[in-house]
């Protein structure tokens, strides 16, 4: 099997990591595909923020709810839709850019910064070193701005920490491709179908405990009630909302 699918197949986020710092000739290859991806128009609409500082680190920590893997990476990047660098060409020609100032722009960038953010995951794991996505990056996302200076019509959306792995955890439980992949056009899911293709996650032992600790009647009780509940969702869309408006976008 080619060695790149293989590392696909066999992805795993990495939480404990080696002292052992990336070296600028490992960290320039992931910076390089990530810039090598698919673009909206070739615009390139995203920037991606290399943080290797400790003191910056800790000063991000609180906002990512003070997960230890926001201090004891090696190395986080931070991946942004970015509007700013693409305004700054047109303001130099001397061309309004308002029309990519709303909802619609915004999606090219979050697109375009997405797939940075893959293209450099796949590289690194190809290289032996591991990573994690920090989901709390979109929670605070007005403080990340402030610490990371970030300038009008730039909104960080994916953060990862990279750093050589000190831990060889299991795979995480996935739905069968049955459940995600769709021939032609969408085929709904029947009551039985859902009980069939959620099994396995509902039978894993690791997920057995967690329902079980938790006191939920099962897994999708867990994630509505515990894990992402409806009154955070809330205040957090609210908080982002904001901030966009506040970025420039008309949102």
């Amino acid at each position: 099997m080619n060695e790149t699918i293989l590392n696909i197949l066999q992805h795993r986020s990495i939480r404990q990591f080696q002292e052992k710092a990336i070296e600028d000739e490992q960290l320039n290859l992931i910076l390089k595909a990530a810039c090598n991806g698919s673009t909206m128009g070739g615009l390139q609409l995203y920037s991606i923020i290399v943080t290797k500082d400790k003191e910056m680190m800790q000063k991000m920590a609180p906002f990512h709810f003070s997960q230890p893997i926001a201090t004891n990476a090696p190395l986080i990047l931070t991946f942004c839709a970015d509007f700013h660098r693409f305004d700054k060409y047109c303001t130099a020609c001397k061309v309004d850019t308002d029309a990519y100032h709303n909802l619609q722009a915004y999606q090219w960038a979050v697109t375009d910064a997405i797939i940075a953010a893959q293209n450099a995951c796949v590289a690194a794991e190809s290289l032996g070193i591991g990573l994690c996505w920090l989901g709390t990056i979109t929670y605070n996302v007005a403080q990340f701005i402030e610490i990371m200076q970030l300038p009008e019509h730039v909104i960080p959306v994916a953060c990862i920490a990279m750093g050589y792995p000190d831990e060889n955890p299991e795979l995480t439980d996935k739905l069968p491709m049955d459940a995600i992949v769709h021939q032609e056009t969408y085929h709904d899911y029947d009551s039985h179908d859902i009980v069939a293709l959620f099994k396995n996650r509902e039978t894993h032992p690791r997920n057995i405990q967690i329902v079980k600790e938790n006191n939920m009647q099962n897994l999708a009780e867990d994630y509505v009630k515990r894990r992402y509940k409806k009154e955070d969702n809330e205040f957090f869309s609210q908080v982002l909302k904001e901030t966009l408006q506040k970025q420039g976008f008309n949102i």
